[in-house]
């Protein structure tokens, strides 16, 4: 089989429009690769910050470190801006940078679709039609797909109004309604302070405490605007919090585990009781206040910022931690008998996020040989090398993957990956293949170095504060969330990995499947 048999509609894919698929479009246009189509299920850019415009939605990151690299912006209204800022920021970058002729709204793929004969990804719409590349860059992001079922019995049987965070409805009006949150999550202690002045009631149903401190926002004054849009400050400022983060990070990783340990024990042990004292000082009501005191470590759970805590004061605004039996259709009913009626019923039950592997369907992505990644996930375990790239899944990349989060923004690791799959895909056009795929020797070594790495924090997470729920640690008791190493590790990671950690192969060689062992005639030298 030959290239003009069949060529495929795009040299590349990239699935997402979010600030992954907005990053991996400026990098192919730097890189030279204009041969490129980025599909999207919503109908525009900006990912989480387009489907996500719920009451008091704002960035929970100083918006100096919420921000591409290639596209710095000195001119943040607040400190932390809310969510119509940061979407007009990624819909401004992507107009700059000329990607809205390489996008395809209302675009869901749902499976995607190894082709052996001919190097190149199908890749399988929800309205059946069908969407080929040579290369794909999966760039769908953290927070997979918002969880449709609740998880609690009768969801679907309450007769008064849904609201969930990936669908607001703003012209609902919630003056004078008795208003029901379940979820205390990232969206909850958001959505609590900013509803709570316009409604009769609100009951807050909490699970789980959450870590809440008041967030130190402010407008951004004109004068240090005009500071920041000096060439080089802001880059300078977030690369001197970068070396910050990156430090303790890497302190933390690299400590003995027997130091850690008692070490970790010691500070959850400090942090839980001077939150405690915090929240005795703060919410007026002291039952409410040892309600709301978390049994565990403050970076267990995504810890917030807002001002959900002192919401609580307030004498419409209740907190509920009796667990629910059921949802009925004019309200909550919870164990202890109690019926709960309410006008509006608000679900901030959160997303299928990137490190669980319930997250991956069978049958979702098939690779070369039968190679099924849903199942590998589910039967294996989460791994990827530089969280990037799975062996037998040839061409393909994904951006936001098993152990990547460095405790930078977003947008900084995503960048880096998008480094990771242009480099390997310019390098594929350098030497004229069409088939390119991580080895199975430096892929299964680089994943016992990492899980290695994170020993400690698998302690932290699984042993020490196994008891409370958080994506960090995942239903295989692993700490896939984290890349345990610190920001500029990863980076060089990957944007100098060695080149021939792949492997490249070229359509019409000796064995076109690219199932050839490594060392076989068919691949490509470099």
């Amino acid at each position: 089989m030959s290239n003009s048999v069949v060529r495929p509609d795009y040299q590349v894919a990239i699935i997402g429009a979010g600030p992954g698929g907005i990053a991996a479009g400026v990098k192919l246009t730097q890189a030279g690769i204009t041969d490129f189509v980025i599909l999207e299920r919503a109908d525009d850019f900006g990912g989480s910050w387009h489907e996500n415009h719920y009451p008091g939605i704002a960035v929970d990151v100083p918006a100096l470190a919420y921000q591409f690299s290639f596209a710095r912006n000195p001119n943040w209204s607040r400190f932390f801006p809310f969510g119509a800022e940061v979407k007009r920021y990624h819909v401004g970058v992507a107009r700059r940078f000329d990607l809205y002729p390489h996008a395809r709204f209302n675009t869901d793929i749902v499976r995607e679709e190894w082709d052996e004969a001919g190097h190149f990804w199908k890749l399988h719409t929800a309205d059946r039609g069908v969407v080929t590349a040579r290369f794909v860059i999966s760039a769908v992001g953290a927070f997979v797909r918002p969880k449709q079922d609740a998880g609690i019995p009768g969801y679907k049987s309450f007769k008064g109004k849904v609201q969930r965070p990936t669908d607001w409805d703003h012209d609902y009006d919630l003056i004078g309604k008795t208003v029901a949150v379940i979820g205390t999550g990232a969206s909850a202690v958001q959505i609590v302070p900013a509803i709570a002045g316009k409604v009769a009631a609100l009951k807050v149903f909490q699970r789980t405490p959450v870590w809440c401190i008041p967030k130190p926002d402010f407008a951004v004054p004109a004068l240090l605007q005009k500071v920041f849009a000096v060439p080089g400050v802001v880059a300078l400022t977030h690369g001197a919090v970068l070396m910050v983060v990156d430090l303790l990070l890497r302190g933390a990783i690299a400590a003995p585990v027997t130091a850690a340990k008692p070490a970790m024990r010691t500070f959850d042990r400090a942090a839980i009781a001077a939150y405690s004292r915090y929240l005795r000082w703060a919410v007026e009501d002291p039952a409410t206040a040892r309600k709301l005191a978390p049994n565990y470590g403050p970076v267990a759970k995504r810890p917030t910022m807002s001002r959900y805590t002192t919401t609580f004061n307030r004498d419409n605004v209740e907190l509920i931690t009796e667990p629910i039996e059921k949802i009925t259709a004019k309200g909550i009913k919870t164990r202890d008998g109690v019926t709960h009626s309410i006008d509006v019923l608000v679900l901030a039950t959160g997303y299928e996020v990137f490190s669980d592997p319930e997250t991956y369907r069978e049958g979702s992505v098939l690779g070369r040989d039968g190679f099924d990644l849903g199942k590998f996930y589910n039967e294996e375990g989460l791994q990827a090398y530089q969280s990037v790239s799975v062996p037998k899944l040839p061409n393909r990349w994904t951006l936001v993957g098993p152990y990547s989060w460095t405790g930078s923004g977003w947008h900084a690791f995503v960048e880096m990956t998008a480094d990771h799959a242009v480099r390997a895909i310019r390098t594929a056009e350098d030497r004229k293949a069409t088939f390119v795929e991580i080895r199975r020797e430096p892929a299964e070594a680089y994943h016992a170095k990492v899980y290695r790495k994170a020993e400690a924090l698998r302690f932290y997470l699984a042993d020490l504060n196994g008891h409370v729920p958080t994506y960090y640690r995942n239903s295989q008791g692993d700490t896939t969330y984290i890349r345990p190493s610190g920001f500029f590790e990863a980076r060089r990671g990957n944007q100098r990995f060695p080149l021939d950690d792949y492997r490249y192969d070229t359509l019409g060689a000796a064995t076109s499947t690219g199932s050839a062992p490594a060392n076989e005639s068919s691949e490509v030298p470099a």
